[in-house]
């Protein structure tokens, strides 16, 4: 493989790569540049003895690293098969002995206080990830915060969940998913009240500059559980680009500002539903979006 590299000696520029020995190498004068080469492709191994099929059974050594981890993936596992190399059943002199190496190596897996913290909280973050399937950025985002909230000793009095659930939530917000506080609470089963007052503690110590929530993004979202059709839908999401540009959603509930606006575009468009199932849709009451539409009634009149 050539590089762009300059030749020391004859200023030549055809440098060739030798990754398996790890070479830079001048193909003019021969001058080896560089020796000690660091290999950053992928690294992949055969396990298996068979040699036909070598090239198709590879597999990498190792996880990838995370944050999401509380060792970040650079730590080894003693394994629980009790056989050696070769395949043989360990005699139980030596079984014994590596059952104690495992039990030593868990322990020093967990041997402070921090470790232990994080391993209860990404064990948590893990079974999050698969009941709302989140992506492994949002989770790598999660992880993140966790470890600056640790850093900034936010930890001492405050509950696990708690805090994880604050992260969770600004990482939902600063990747665009469209998640409120109460829902957020209710699917990590912490009190709305505690979810709002560590999010604040967050974004204050930790100087976090949460973007501002899209109210259209709401729409789309409750459609979906109301089955409104397509029409209603597009009409709504104008709608609500006109009331963002004229900035009247300033200071109101994004989730209770995209019910109302949803249900005044199903009557423009005749489409027959209730207040009440869009206020269940949306996790907001009905005098919410009452009072929302009483707001919105004489500024859509003056935008119309």
């Amino acid at each position: 493989m050539q590089t762009s590299i300059l030749c020391c000696m004859c200023n030549s520029g055809h440098m060739i790569t030798d990754l398996e020995c790890g070479e830079i190498v001048c193909s003019n004068c021969g001058l080896v540049s560089q020796d000690i080469m660091t290999d950053g492709r992928a690294e992949w191994r055969t396990f298996g003895s068979d040699n036909n099929n070598s090239n198709n059974n590879r597999q990498r050594v190792g996880s990838p690293n995370s944050l999401a981890s509380h060792d970040m993936g650079l730590s080894t596992i003693i394994g629980t098969d009790s056989r050696d190399s070769a395949g043989h059943k360990l005699d139980s002199s030596m079984n014994s002995t590596m059952q104690r190496l495992r039990t030593w190596d868990f322990r020093s897996r967990a041997y402070s206080p921090t470790h232990r913290n994080l391993m209860k909280a990404f064990s948590e973050l893990g079974r999050l990830k698969d009941k709302l399937g989140l992506s492994n950025a949002m989770v790598e985002k999660t992880a993140y915060i966790y470890r600056k909230a640790q850093e900034k000793k936010l930890m001492k009095g405050r509950t696990i969940s708690s805090i994880l659930s604050a992260a969770l939530y600004i990482a939902c917000r600063e990747m665009g998913a469209p998640r409120s506080l109460r829902e957020t609470a209710e699917i990590t089963n912490v009190k709305s009240k505690a979810l709002s007052h560590h999010y604040r503690l967050l974004v204050r110590e930790l100087d976090i500059k949460v973007p501002l929530i899209d109210p259209a993004r709401y729409i789309a979202k409750i459609a979906s559980k109301t089955r409104i059709n397509e029409k209603t839908q597009r009409t709504a999401i104008d709608t609500m680009k006109n009331i963002i540009k004229k900035e009247i959603s300033a200071g109101k509930n994004p989730v209770g500002l995209a019910a109302t606006v949803l249900y005044i575009s199903c009557l423009n468009n005749k489409e027959k539903i209730t207040q009440r199932e869009i206020a269940d849709a949306a996790g907001v009451t009905e005098v919410t979006i009452r009072n929302r539409f009483k707001d919105l009634k004489v500024n859509l009149l003056c935008l119309n």
